[in-house]
């Protein structure tokens, strides 16, 4: 892992919302690494519960899709819709580098780490249309419930234009 250090980790972000005004509950629970991991902490946490996907296309350009955890995807019929070239998944070193957090922590929020403006931030429609939506704060240990307003007005206020899209076309075919 390199020595990069980014600009927020969990605590200074907690910090950052709390001074922002930002409305959000916030919920500790044991590390989680995957969605079945976080099924076993997230059943007394309203709201929608998410996943994130740190993915590169075949020239390197890096993006972050959170989703509903339960929604399928087919990542093929994804690098489809976004007109790249097939995707892999980012490296934890990568994923350190551009987005300052480590496997299983992974967030929209870590977008605020991304100094450079390297990845891409999309976000499924259907997630952003319910009332609540749980993420990691930076680290797995811990979830925070917030509005998808909020986390709108959060990604704004640091200059981050994320791309709300319909990603039903990039499920897997039955």
């Amino acid at each position: 892992m390199s020595d990069h250090v980014p600009l927020y980790n969990s605590e200074t972000l907690l910090c950052r919302l709390r001074e922002q005004g930002h409305a959000f509950s916030l919920f500790h629970h044991v590390p989680v690494f995957t969605v079945e991991e976080a099924e076993q902490v997230s059943a007394d946490i309203p709201g929608l519960h998410t996943r994130n996907l740190f993915l590169r296309d075949k020239k390197e350009r890096m993006f972050l899709i959170t989703l509903r955890h339960d929604t399928p995807i087919d990542l093929k019929k994804l690098s489809n819709m976004l007109g790249v070239a097939r995707f892999s998944f980012g490296s934890p070193d990568r994923l350190w580098t551009c987005l300052g957090v480590t496997p299983g922590s992974v967030t929209p929020l870590s977008i605020l780490n991304d100094q450079s403006g390297q990845v891409q931030l999309i976000l499924e429609d259907e997630m952003m249309k319910g009332d609540l939506i749980n993420m990691h704060p930076l680290i797995n240990s811990m979830s925070i419930s917030l509005s998808p307003q909020v986390l709108m007005t959060i990604l704004q206020n640091h200059a981050i234009t994320a791309r709300v899209m319909d990603l039903k076309e990039a499920a897997p075919d039955l």
